[in-house]
């Protein structure tokens, strides 16, 4: 009888593992996406970018300057909650805060694909009026931000909770599963790092309990040379944009 029972015990927990894992595969993407804190009309916006079929739809703030400011936010981030903080920490120049496919006023669904291809066509086409472009990724966006100054000349790049791989956070918060190997939107920022041969600034939290502190050191360690690094006490993962040491911190690299 005890053989039997032990028998379906490990039996219930394969399968209760193994639909665990399925659930992880299948809503991947619904666990590392949060558009749906973030949605706005199409009418609320006031700057636009064709790519196919998909509009992308942002803002634009202190037009007509002539160097430029691209922001990437984090997975949850309506970019446009940080319009008027990067106009201000960044008043000589164009600020442009395009929202992720699927984001605020954006049609389509996010990928990583599709946001590497998004962050470039925004490049190009802010190129076309600005020529010193400086970058600026928030958590998820620093992995698309890194990407980024690893295709095109940036002035420079300023990485806010940075991780080196998307798949490694994953992998350290499931650990009994092979979540870096299901994972398809990987953003392996330690990949592309060392391609990048612009100024980097990385900004962390103290008590970051979303991406860890050896993430942050892993990527740092991969470019060449090593980024400016600064570290804000007491700050967390979320509220980091709210100390007054990060607006300064941001205002001083971005001059």
């Amino acid at each position: 009888m005890f053989r039997k029972i032990l028998i379906w015990s490990i039996a219930l927990l394969a399968l209760g593992y193994v639909a665990c894992a399925i659930f992880l595969d299948v809503e991947q993407r619904t666990l590392l996406y949060f558009p749906q804190y973030t949605h706005v009309e199409p009418g609320q916006t006031d700057f636009a970018l064709q790519r196919g079929a998909v509009t992308l739809r942002g803002w634009v703030m202190n037009p007509g300057q002539s160097r430029a400011l691209i922001y990437f936010g984090g997975n949850g981030d309506a970019v446009q909650t940080m319009r008027e903080d990067y106009a201000r920490w960044a008043p000589d120049r164009t600020v442009y805060l395009l929202a992720y496919r699927g984001y605020g006023a954006s049609d389509g669904a996010p990928t990583e694909a599709a946001l590497f291809g998004d962050a470039l066509a925004l490049y190009d086409d802010v190129r076309t009026r600005q020529q010193d472009i400086a970058v600026v990724g928030r958590s998820l966006g620093s992995g698309i931000a890194t990407w980024l100054a690893a295709q095109r000349p940036l002035q420079k790049l300023l990485l806010v909770t940075p991780y080196d791989s998307i798949a490694r956070v994953a992998q350290g918060r499931f650990p009994m599963f092979p979540a870096a190997l299901m994972m398809e939107d990987k953003f392996e920022s330690w990949r592309y790092a060392p391609a990048v041969h612009c100024p980097v600034l990385v900004i962390a939290a103290e008590d970051d309990r979303v991406v860890p502190a050896a993430s942050t050191a892993r990527l740092m360690e991969t470019f060449s040379p090593r980024p400016q690094y600064i570290r804000l006490d007491h700050t967390g993962h979320g509220n980091i944009v709210n100390d007054p040491a990060y607006a300064a911190a941001v205002t001083n690299f971005l001059r």
